[in-house]
């Protein structure tokens, strides 16, 4: 059975449209209105061979803060609802993963339990006319709705770009691995008999 989700969700500053097939080939169709969060939502769709589409309006004339957050809610919340009952999921991914100069590990449990670890300096404020802080705001978000334990880790790097882009590719290869069915796992995977 094929693991989607789509959510419509539209308050005073943003109106945002999200769905999310987890059982895709990695089709993006993005448009958020920040450039650098599009770039960054195709290649976490890519690497996580998830289908992901995504529009949203949003107060970017003030800046990029509210979007760049409400679409990390609505992509957490619709990961949750489209993994339903978690039987049969690995559960736990992790992937370390090398752009260029950059060396990023990320570690998810998709637990239940909301745990957010950011440890990945930015050398700059800026990607472009990107706030780098975003990154954080947007993994936040993301973990907090998906609920799930989500560590972030930079072990180096000098370049924001491919620290971001390091980060969204990890964390989209750890999450594909969490959400794989292991044909061995029966019921969920936790002593408790519940996530």
């Amino acid at each position: 059975m094929t693991r989607t989700a789509s959510i419509d969700r539209k308050t005073a500053e943003t109106e945002i449209q999200l769905e999310l097939n987890l059982d895709g080939t990695g089709i993006a169709n993005v448009s958020t209105g920040v450039g650098f969060l599009d770039h960054m939502l195709t290649l976490f769709a890519k690497h996580g061979l998830f289908n992901l589409t995504v529009t949203a309006n949003g107060d970017t004339h003030v800046d990029f803060h509210h979007t760049v957050e409400d679409v990390g809610i609505c992509l957490g919340q619709c990961v949750l609802k489209a993994i339903g009952n978690k039987v049969g999921i690995t559960r736990y991914g992790s992937m370390t993963l090398p752009m260029e100069e950059t060396l990023v590990t990320t570690a998810l449990d998709l637990s239940g339990r909301v745990k957010f670890i950011f440890k990945a300096p930015f050398p700059t404020e800026k990607i472009g006319e990107f706030d780098t802080e975003l990154v954080e705001e947007f993994w936040q978000a993301f973990a907090s709705n998906g609920q799930m334990n989500l560590h972030q880790m930079l072990h180096h790097g000098t370049n924001s770009h491919h620290i971001s882009e390091a980060i969204f590719k990890s964390t989209a290869r750890a999450l594909r691995q969490a959400i794989t069915v292991d044909p061995r796992q029966e019921g969920v995977p936790s002593s408790k008999g519940t996530l």
